[in-house]
């Protein structure tokens, strides 16, 4: 069994090293010296010293560079960070080495309005045996995403207005109680942002903004490599930005919400509708066939040259890209990332999302402004959970 680490960084040094090892890979001695800006002798104690309490290992001697040769250094392999996405529909959960690196990962099928209670305990369970099949006694940490408000100092979630009985629930205490390994909780759009910047199209880039469209719709805000939240942890929550429209309540109790009309529960409300009314038999055979429509089924219904669903998917796409040409102008990012399950909606949706906020920015704004799908799909939330809690486990540990 691999067992769970007890260290922690002692310093804001080490904390510093193992991050680049998380994000850099094995490196000698050296260039760790180079990257860290530090002496040699500096480099071996802290490397000697995180090695004795088990978070790096030396792996053999690094290729010469002439005179003496220099020791690789790497996390140690077994460190292990559980990421658990829940969304409105379902949950993804996993497990990563210290590098992020997904080993294992497994969908849970539970509706986020079920309640915590139900929903975490689902979750738990697949993340044991996970773990159980790994041979992973504890892990070091495991971060947690969820689809609404969220106060990231407290580890819960607040007011959030597609969840249901989880308002102020302590659920990064839950689940860290449950796991026994320190644990961090994040709004789901953060947590998908976090993973694009580590493994993503966004991993080369400094100041993005990633885009979810889900059952809702928000923002991740990436401000010079790091997550920017907002004084609150609101920042990014653009699903409930008002939009043009014809006075559709939305779940927050306001009106002409973004996430009204574009989000995936929308987009499915319409279809339904589209179906039952006559103006699609492509959606009323798939509403025969599947008992209920998806916003995936109105992609479906594209695909076979439905007008009915291709008007939906342009009025949504549209709709989109109108709020994104705001946060263009307002934010001026260096890449736009859009994600979540709507996004499988494909380059169809990107197109109208696109050339709406192409048209209705300023073109010193869009001139190289790259908007691209996500191909992380369900890896990029368990990968975002995972690099927040081991910002947290990397973390000089505090005295009390």
């Amino acid at each position: 069994m691999l067992h769970s680490l007890s260290g922690r960084a002692e310093s804001a040094m080490q904390a510093r090293l193992l991050t680049v090892l998380r994000d850099q890979g094995p490196l000698p001695r050296t260039e760790l010296g180079d990257r860290l800006q530090v002496s040699r002798t500096t480099i071996a104690a802290e490397v000697g010293r995180l090695t004795e309490i088990g978070l790096t290992q030396e792996t053999g001697p690094a290729q010469s560079r002439g005179g003496r040769r220099s020791t690789m250094v790497a996390l140690a392999d077994d460190i292990r960070f559980v990421g658990i996405a829940i969304g409105a529909t379902g949950t993804t959960v996993g497990v990563t080495d210290g590098r992020l690196d997904v080993l294992r990962t497994e969908k849970v099928d539970c509706r986020i309005d079920m309640g915590p209670d139900v929903v975490l305990r689902a979750a738990l369970d697949h993340v044991r045996r996970l773990l159980d099949e790994l041979g992973v006694e504890r892990p070091m940490g495991v971060g947690v995403g969820v689809p609404g408000p969220v106060d990231f100092g407290r580890g819960v979630s607040v007011a959030p207005p597609l969840m249901p009985g989880w308002d102020g629930y302590p659920v990064r205490d839950t689940v860290s109680r449950e796991l026994g390994c320190p644990a961090v909780l994040d709004n789901d759009v953060n947590v998908m942002a976090v993973g694009e910047l580590h493994a993503g199209v966004a991993r080369h880039a400094r100041d993005f903004l990633f885009v979810k469209i889900g059952t809702g719709i928000g923002c991740g805000v990436v401000v010079d490599g790091e997550l920017y939240r907002g004084v609150n942890g609101c920042a990014g929550d653009i699903g409930h930005i008002q939009v043009r429209g014809d006075g559709r309540r939305c779940v927050c109790g306001n009106t002409d919400c973004l996430e009204a009309y574009a989000g995936g529960a929308a987009l499915a409300r319409d279809a339904t509708e589209a179906a039952e009314r006559g103006r699609s038999v492509v959606l009323a055979d798939l509403l025969v066939e599947h008992g209920r429509l998806r916003a995936g089924d109105v992609g479906t219904a594209v695909a076979r040259g439905d007008l009915a669903a291709a008007t939906l998917l342009r009025e949504s796409g549209q709709r989109v890209g109108e709020v994104v040409a705001g946060l263009v102008s307002f934010f001026n990012p260096g890449l736009i990332v859009i994600g979540g399950r709507v996004s499988g909606l494909g380059h169809a949706l990107l197109a109208e999302i696109r050339g709406t906020a192409y048209q209705r920015s300023l073109p010193l704004a869009t001139g190289n402004l790259p908007i691209v799908l996500s191909e992380l799909v369900e890896a990029g939330g368990v990968i975002g959970a995972a690099r927040l809690v081991s910002a947290e486990v990397f973390a000089p540990a505090v005295a009390t």
